[in-house]
């Protein structure tokens, strides 16, 4: 007997007892409609009742106090470099902040090496200076720590110190680069091998990685090539594929085999891929560029820019090497003047050839020829040519890979000041006899190993160098100038293997002046020495060529009285507006990177 319907089974559900999505949906936007015209119809409300000039303020507690000025609040410290005289500490600026720092933000935090916590710092002091001209690329220049201490960097009003890696600059590679043959260029300092010679590259591997506190997962590759503090090795295609930003992590370095883990020097170099072709064209954008390296040079740089730009220079990559003074304003004025000229902080000292060999490449992919010389060093051609008569002669000529020309060195020239008119003016009396060369190359017939000694460099097979005539070309090497400017040169000397002239080593070395020893003591006939044959060439083209007609004065020379003040004036807007740039700068590469 069937009992009651709907009894003993089952009740199916009826369509009418679930809600559709089609009708959920329609629900859902007419209640986000409604509240949508709701807010509208308040937000004029408000308008019409509190007028036009009502603008909430939104107080976002968490991200800035409102007693407190906007900055960061933190900050990062990849890791610390130490040389004699100080320590670079390398800030590891994330986009999230986004700021470029100066000495007022930050100071230098000594520690007990073995407080690594960092609660009890010893003492703060100033930072000496701050380098990098964008958030990704700042160098806080602190001094060295005493014995037994560490330094980091922190903000002036949060306490918080980032402990940092630091290394030994006398071990250490420092710089990397891809070139566009997909090797890797790695500089280092610390395997002390021979002056200009090829060494076995059998003894050495390379090695890249994240994380050198371990060799176990490290990955190495074979050098193609060592030779003085140049290694070039061959790069995984795992690095090769890894994807770079301005915090890359992948590291490389070299390894001594033989002697396990101690062999591998110490690393913060982050291989760099150099934008450029990877098949060269024969067409370069620039006939004749200039690399130097300069320290403090910011007072002779308009002279020597100037000048060389009449002469046939397009393009100047000037490597600061630690300068303390206004380099860099008057880089900037120059470039506001229409000159080519790029700084590149180089901080690394005694390594003159290796930051040449970099300049060599990034030079490459614009410049037909390349010009290495000194800030004191000016090419004077007597028979009235400018640079490119000469390069377009030898360029008829495929196998010349260098020109060499050979160096005038001039004395103070009775001068006890530094010549207002400039050195190629003030100076005009001579040694007689030419003293080594100086180079023109051209980038694409360098040899792979990069090998150079400053004046010249190592070609590739098929290539020679030659020298041009003295009554062509030559370079006036303002070598001995007042001794205000000379005894600068007893700080440090920059080339690799060339001795500080401080140190009891190769006193009799042609880099030395004679007579001087290790102390810089000014002799009483320092302003008459090195004075054997007057030479006014130089002097007669400058002032037949660069004079004003009307002010009588060279485009670099600064006029007494009001001028100054104008000049003093327009360095400092200069100077704001370097700031004001670095800061834009940041912004932009922030907005790119978020």
């Amino acid at each position: 007997m069937k009992g009651p319907k709907g009894v003993g089974r089952k009740r199916r559900s009826s369509p009418r007892d679930v809600v559709s999505w089609s009708t959920l949906f329609w629900c859902t936007l007419f209640v986000v409609i409604n509240c949508a015209l709701f807010s509208g119809f308040s937000f004029y409300a408000f308008r019409f009742l509190f007028g036009k000039t009502f603008q909430p303020v939104l107080v976002l507690t968490w991200l800035a106090p409102s007693n407190k000025p906007i900055s960061p609040t933190t900050i990062s410290v990849r890791e610390v470099v130490m040389f004699p005289d100080q320590a670079l500490v390398f800030l590891n600026n994330y986009p999230r902040i986004a700021h470029v720092f100066t000495k007022d933000d930050l100071h230098c935090v000594y520690f007990s090496a073995n407080d690594s916590s960092r609660s009890q710092p010893r003492f703060n002091q100033p930072p000496i200076n701050i380098d990098g001209g964008d958030f990704h690329n700042q160098i806080v220049r602190c001094p060295r720590p005493p014995r037994s201490l560490t330094v980091s960097v922190g903000l002036k009003h949060n306490h918080d110190v980032p402990a940092v890696p630091s290394y030994s600059w006398d071990w250490l590679a420092y710089d990397a680069l891809v070139d566009r043959d997909n090797t890797t260029i790695v500089f280092v300092k610390g395997l002390n091998l021979r002056r200009e010679r090829i060494s076995n590259t059998a003894k050495f591997e390379c090695v890249y990685g994240w994380d050198f506190r371990t060799t176990r997962y490290l990955l190495r590759s074979d050098v193609v090539s060592i030779a003085q503090e140049i290694v070039r090795c061959k790069t995984p295609l795992s690095v090769l594929s890894f994807p770079r930003g301005p915090n890359n992590t992948v590291k490389v370095s070299v390894r001594v085999k033989g002697v396990g883990a101690k062999g591998i020097l110490d690393t913060i170099a982050r291989p760099a891929i150099r934008p450029g072709l990877a098949n060269p064209t024969h067409w370069k954008e620039h006939e004749m560029c200039l690399c130097s390296m300069v320290r403090n040079q910011g007072r002779f740089l308009k002279e020597w820019v100037m000048y060389h730009a009449q002469m046939g220079v397009q393009r100047w990559f000037l490597y600061d090497n630690n300068s303390d003074d206004d380099t860099d304003v008057v880089i900037e004025w120059l470039r506001r003047a229409n000159y080519n000229v790029t700084r590149h902080v180089w901080p690394w000292i005694k390594t003159q050839e290796a930051g040449f060999a970099h300049c060599a490449l990034r030079a490459r992919e614009t410049c037909q020829w390349v010009g290495f010389i000194d800030v004191d060093e000016f090419f004077h051609l007597p028979s009235g040519l400018v640079l490119h008569d000469v390069l377009r002669n030898q360029s008829n000529y495929d196998y010349v890979g260098e020109i060499r020309a050979w160096c005038y060195s001039f004395g103070p020239s009775g001068l006890r000041r530094v010549p207002v008119q400039g050195v190629t003016v003030g100076y005009t009396c001579r040694l007689a006899a030419p003293e080594r060369h100086k180079s023109i190359v051209r980038p694409e017939a360098l040899n792979s190993t990069l090998i150079n000694v400053v004046h010249h460099f190592h070609l590739r097979n098929g290539y020679e160098p030659v020298n041009v005539d003295r009554g062509v070309l030559v370079i006036n090497h303002y070598k001995y100038q007042v001794w205000e400017v000379f005894k600068e040169k007893f700080y440090r000397r920059v080339a690799t293997y060339v001795a500080d002239w401080r140190e009891e080593q190769n006193v009799g070395s042609r880099d030395r002046a004679p007579g001087l020893g290790t102390r810089a003591v000014e002799p009483w006939d320092w302003s008459h020495r090195f004075c054997e044959v007057g030479d006014t060439g130089l002097r007669d083209r400058v002032l037949q060529s660069f004079v004003d007609p009307q002010s009588r004065l060279l485009p670099w020379q600064e006029e007494d009285g009001d001028r100054v003040v104008q000049v003093q004036q327009q360095q400092k807007v200069i100077k704001r507006s370097v700031m004001m740039m670095r800061k834009i700068r940041a912004r932009r590469k922030h907005r790119v990177f978020l």
